[in-house]
């Protein structure tokens, strides 16, 4: 098994940490995490892969071990994210490659790939949503009433996902057997969550979701008339992203693989042998 490198560089005047793994000349496949996540999530899918591919996994800003500037210092929306994210590939010199997406990690892939500045050869979303179908009413409910209008009223239903509790429950909904979810996943991303002055960042980040949904259309274009390969396997328990927004990606990209696991929103956590075959056999067949 290769080993992962953890490095720090800085794009954009931030520091970005990213994990790296796998020959510097083999085909990239790039790991976007999602919230309330970073790089960590991918900890043991990295080795998985790192044979075959040129890994790399960053932590996006405010996120894991990349830096966490106060909301006056930067602005928290999906397209900056992007530009780091973007920032990171120029200077390691990458402009092709396969992309995973996971949650907050699917509005920022989705940007990189309409950029003509980068050829994205492959997609594979785990709970990384393009389509309505995908949202989950129960979870996304207080979210969408904040974004549409942020007040003393609607702001505690959005801070409600930043406890212990919460964590907890995303990492556990959906798992068929929750003993396989280990607490070192839900616990480091706590501790990072609560980081002095970390609500106000991802409160930031909830305001500025709905642009994701307004390139929606955009991203489904780039579907239809790219038609680039894509793998949807995703957990069918999962109650953030439902699994029905897995299935949407065939309406426009029918050759689509969709395979639903009976696991929950960090599907990795618990079915990681069964996403990393799934992945080696896209990838092999797709992204050479």
């Amino acid at each position: 098994m290769l080993p992962t490198q953890h490095k720090t560089t800085k794009v954009k005047g931030q520091e970005v940490f990213y994990r790296e793994a796998g020959p510097g000349d083999a085909p990239v496949v790039l790991l976007l995490h999602g919230f309330p996540s970073s790089s960590h999530m991918f900890r043991d899918l990295i080795p998985a892969l790192a044979d075959r591919y040129h890994v790399i996994a960053p932590d996006h800003i405010g996120f894991g071990y990349s830096s966490m500037p106060k909301t006056g210092e930067f602005g928290y929306t999906f397209d900056n994210l992007t530009e780091v994210t973007a920032g990171l590939l120029d200077q390691l010199g990458i402009k092709r490659f396969s992309v995973y997406v996971h949650d907050y990690g699917a509005p920022i892939g989705w940007r990189l790939a309409l950029d003509p500045s980068y050829e994205v050869t492959a997609i594979v979303s785990q709970s990384g949503n393009a389509y309505m179908e995908g949202f989950a009413d129960p979870f996304w409910e207080p979210l969408f009433a904040y974004a549409s209008a942020p007040s003393p009223d609607t702001e505690p239903g959005a801070r409600a996902k930043f406890t212990p509790e919460t964590t907890r429950w995303q990492y556990e909904n959906g798992a068929v057997d929750r003993s396989l979810v280990s607490p070192d996943a839900w616990k480091h991303d706590q501790a990072l969550l609560e980081r002095p002055d970390n609500e106000e960042v991802q409160l930031a980040l909830f305001r500025d979701y709905p642009s994701n949904i307004d390139g929606y259309p955009q991203v489904q274009e780039y579907f239809r008339t790219s038609q680039v390969p894509l793998l949807a396997v995703w957990g069918e328990g999962d109650e953030i992203f439902a699994p029905d927004g897995a299935r949407a990606f065939s309406r426009d990209l029918p050759d689509a693989e969709v395979d639903l696991l009976p696991a929950g929103h960090f599907a990795l956590e618990t079915h990681l042998d069964e996403i990393t075959g799934y992945m080696r056999g896209f990838l092999g067949r797709v992204a050479a």
